[in-house]
């Protein structure tokens, strides 16, 4: 069994650094080898009746924060109030320059018959999606985002920054011209978890990519990134 990046474990959470390329969970029969697999190995080995249920999940090419309850009950409450227990950042390198320096990107997503996020005006037909960035550093026509989103549409980053011109660095899904890290440019690595029962939040952070680190010059920076 593959080696997991664990970030955190205790009795009731076990939070794993997903790497790009990988599913979380499987989509069809046919696919193998996703992180849940993974993670419930690595805890059957600690005892066989031992589960993990997924809480939270990555698209395959994005890596980062992955969260596994290891009861249902904890894993439906953390679901049932995801947005309202859950600070979640981001690190993206777009394309070209943002219009500011710091923006609030508000649409309604809805997925068409091609498996494709667009935005929609119509909230009856598109579920809300807010996604706050702030570029950080420009490099050679690539900016790179801290993000923080507020809700968590499927693609809701991919999707809405792809809308402004600015896709992130390879990908081609959404329109992405150019794959300088030869892999998606985008990676969850903070998240502030509160969780009911803990006296105080968690706070989880993981290692910035070493592709990414020519995008980001700042030294400041990355005492916050774990250098």
């Amino acid at each position: 069994m593959k080696k997991l990046n664990i970030i955190y474990e205790d009795k009731n959470l076990l939070v794993i650094d997903k790497p790009p390329k990988q599913l979380t969970i499987k989509t069809n029969k046919n696919e193998s080898h996703t992180l849940y697999e993974e993670a419930s190995l690595y805890v059957k080995k600690q005892y066989p009746k031992n589960k993990v249920f997924i809480v939270n999940r990555l698209d395959k090419d994005t890596s980062g924060l992955v969260v596994f309850a290891k009861n249902e009950t904890l894993k439906k409450e953390l679901q049932d109030n995801w947005n309202n227990l859950a600070r979640r950042y981001y690190i993206a390198i777009v394309e070209g320059n943002m219009p500011s320096t710091k923006g609030k990107l508000k649409s309604y997503l809805k997925e068409d018959n091609y498996l494709k996020t667009h935005s929609t005006n119509n909230p009856q037909t598109g579920k809300l999606a807010i996604t706050n960035y702030e570029v950080i550093d420009k490099v050679n026509g690539y900016n790179t985002l801290r993000i923080n989103i507020e809700t968590g549409r499927k693609n809701q980053i991919r999707a809405q920054l792809s809308e402004t011109s600015h896709p992130i660095v390879g990908d081609k899904k959404y329109n992405a011209h150019k794959n300088p890290l030869s892999r998606l440019g985008l990676h969850a690595y903070f998240l502030e978890l509160n969780v009911p029962g803990y006296k105080e939040p968690l706070k989880l952070i993981t290692k910035i990519p070493e592709s990414f680190k020519p995008y980001i010059r700042k030294e400041s920076l990355w005492k916050e990134f774990k250098k």
